[in-house]
């Protein structure tokens, strides 16, 4: 019997980090939460990126399948090159890299120049949320407002990179608008999935304020409501390029993935 795959193993076989520590300081982050969790970090000191100098500096095999970089932190202007730097290592020994981003658009356009001989072997991944830029203020503080992100993805689709999209977790009622406007400029896939373990996680990451609380509340409600999803399901059905993760798959009744996808 197949075994399930959830989260980024529906992604890539390998998830390569170099930074501990986000300055996009997300509220509902798992990487903070787990990092927390283990005494790693602070709710005061996530926020501050520290690079692991020894990911940055090792060399790195070629894996049987996708990479994906990274998945505890993001490509921020503050780590950049060493962004740079591991994702050229990892395509020099002949990796396919998947690169997930809440983008900022300096650092989308680095890299397509960098890696510009790499597009076959790239796919980028930005994940946007929603296009309400008080929602993404609220709930992913230090990250690029819409308009930057949406610049980012048109940017990247028309240097003749892959490009795809994560709309998890959607962070408003609004997510098949957003579908609508991102969907041209997606050659690969648009990934929708909701805010998992939400309540658990803003409050391990110290957010214990009402006005959060009450926003997190609302949210899960929302998306806890099977109406809300079938709805969703329904509107976005005839998108082909539109990938559901399991918290979305589990309500309207698809079978959860067994094996882990290749994008490239």
């Amino acid at each position: 019997m197949s075994k399930q795959v959830f989260g980024t193993k529906e992604w890539a076989v390998a998830n390569v980090n170099f930074v501990d520590g986000c300055s996009h300081n997300c509220k509902y982050c798992y990487s903070q939460e787990m990092a927390i969790r283990f005494g790693r970090k602070s709710p005061q000191t996530w926020h501050k990126e520290v690079i692991r100098t020894k990911a940055v500096e090792k060399n790195y095999k070629c894996f049987d399948g996708q990479v994906m970089v990274p998945s505890s932190h993001d490509i921020t202007p503050i780590v950049l090159e060493e962004a740079i730097l591991v994702i050229s290592k990892l395509l020099t020994v002949g990796n396919n890299v998947l690169i997930v981003t809440k983008p900022h658009l300096v650092c989308v356009h680095r890299l397509c120049q960098e890696f510009k001989d790499y597009k076959q072997n790239i796919l980028f991944r930005f994940t946007i949320g929603s296009m309400d830029d008080e929602a993404l203020k609220f709930w992913e503080p230090g990250a690029p407002e819409f308009s930057e992100r949406f610049d980012c993805l048109k940017l990247a689709f028309n240097n003749g990179f892959n490009t795809s999209v994560s709309c998890e977790p959607f962070l408003d009622n609004k997510i098949v608008d957003l579908v609508h406007k991102l969907y041209p400029y997606v050659s690969d896939s648009l990934w929708i999935g909701k805010a998992n373990m939400l309540m658990k996680r803003i409050s391990t990451n110290g957010y214990h304020d009402p006005e959060t609380i009450s926003q997190a509340r609302e949210l899960v409600e929302w998306q806890a409501d099977p109406h809300n999803i079938n709805s969703i399901y329904t509107a976005l059905i005839k998108f082909q390029k539109v990938k559901w993760k399991e918290s979305i798959k589990k309500v309207v009744g698809l079978q959860v993935s067994c094996e882990i996808g290749s994008d490239n």
